[in-house]
């Protein structure tokens, strides 16, 4: 009898030893039960602007896919500097942020948009703690991200040239175009590289390229866009400030440019279509996310140093149309173009 039970043993014994053989070949997959056991990553997630909207909140959505399987503990700052837009109240926000970061400790920050970086992740460049970014338009060297060994993201860069051609495709006597920004700092980088585009758009002529500070002034300019212009670059539309000096929401400018503009216009991002923009090839908050999330996994799951990994831009572009705004404009896109885009039917506010 002891003999059996001896037997009995040596034989669990081996069938332990060689399950756990064919858990070492199988690799992570059947290691994650030990994975679990790891305390999960602290994951500070900084945006520049607030929730919800489609471009902050795809962006972070983006990024915890590219971290699915992951353990990760996150908390989210909500800078919302399109309200608190005043140089002052952005510095209050950024120190609000840092001071959760010493409480807090993250294993590391992710940041979105410029007034992030401007206000938060450059105080950390260089420090122990890892920086991830995305939607960045200006260039790293100018938040002193450039060569520093704890930081590393995705560049924002906007599909100009794509945005013309879908808007002439739609409108091909689009010809005159004004370009519009308000008097945010983000928007220099922005401007530049489309002034350097523009030999990739002949026969287009570029009439103003306009800063705007009041929502006044942007009313009385498009109206006197419609004697100078055939189409309108809407670009920076987020500081115009009214009579009261009230900020005036993006959403608000684009539904009374649609009520009161017989002129085509592009944008470069999704939400403007919804709100009334006829056109844009958009730069997509999904990609941003995904990538900086992937970027994140490669540090902290594969211990790659932040410095080891390349700051990029993303190169895909989704082409995007307002059926609302060209029904209102008289145009009818071929039937080409909407089965290649995101079509939006109604505009945000008739919902």
């Amino acid at each position: 009898m002891d003999i059996v039970k001896s037997m009995l043993k040596l034989l669990v014994n081996l069938w332990a030893a060689l399950w756990c053989g064919i858990l070492v070949l199988a690799g992570p997959a059947c290691a994650q039960p030990v994975e679990a056991q790891r305390p999960p990553f602290k994951i500070l997630h900084v945006m520049s602007y607030h929730s919800p909207w489609r471009w902050t909140d795809g962006q972070w959505h983006g990024f915890k896919e590219a971290l699915r399987g992951v353990a990760i503990e996150t908390r989210v700052f909500e800078m919302d500097t399109k309200h608190f837009s005043t140089p002052a109240q952005m510095e209050a926000r950024g120190r609000e942020a840092r001071a959760l970061i010493e409480q807090w400790q993250p294993n590391l920050i992710y940041t979105s948009d410029d007034d992030a970086q401007e206000h938060v992740a450059r105080h950390y460049v260089n420090s122990r703690i890892p920086i991830v970014f995305s939607g960045v338009n200006k260039d790293p060297a100018a938040y002193g991200f450039t060569g520093s060994r704890n930081v590393t993201g995705v560049l924002e860069q906007e599909h100009f040239v794509e945005s013309v051609r879908l808007l002439h495709a739609m409108y091909p006597g689009a010809r005159r175009l004004a370009v519009v920004f308000d008097d945010a700092p983000m928007w220099a980088p922005v401007q530049q590289r489309m002034k350097q585009s523009l030999a990739q758009l002949p026969g287009v002529e570029f009439v103003a390229w306009d800063v705007i500070r009041s929502f006044e002034q942007y009313q009385a300019q498009v109206r006197a866009y419609h004697g100078i212009a055939d189409a309108i670059a809407l670009i920076g539309i987020f500081s115009f400030k009214d009579a009261s000096g009230r900020n005036v929401p993006y959403q608000e400018v684009l539904r009374w440019t649609a009520e009161n503009s017989r002129l085509p216009d592009l944008g470069f991002w999704i939400d403007r279509v919804h709100y009334g923009t006829l056109a844009a090839v958009t730069v997509s908050e999904r990609e941003q996310g995904l990538a900086a999330g992937r970027l994140a996994r490669a540090i902290l799951v594969d211990g790659v140093a932040p410095s080891q990994l390349p700051m990029r831009a993303t190169t895909k572009g989704l082409p995007a149309i307002s059926l609302a705004r060209a029904r209102a404009l008289g145009v009818q896109p071929r039937s080409s173009l909407l089965l290649t885009a995101e079509v939006v039917e109604q505009f945000e506010w008739a919902k």
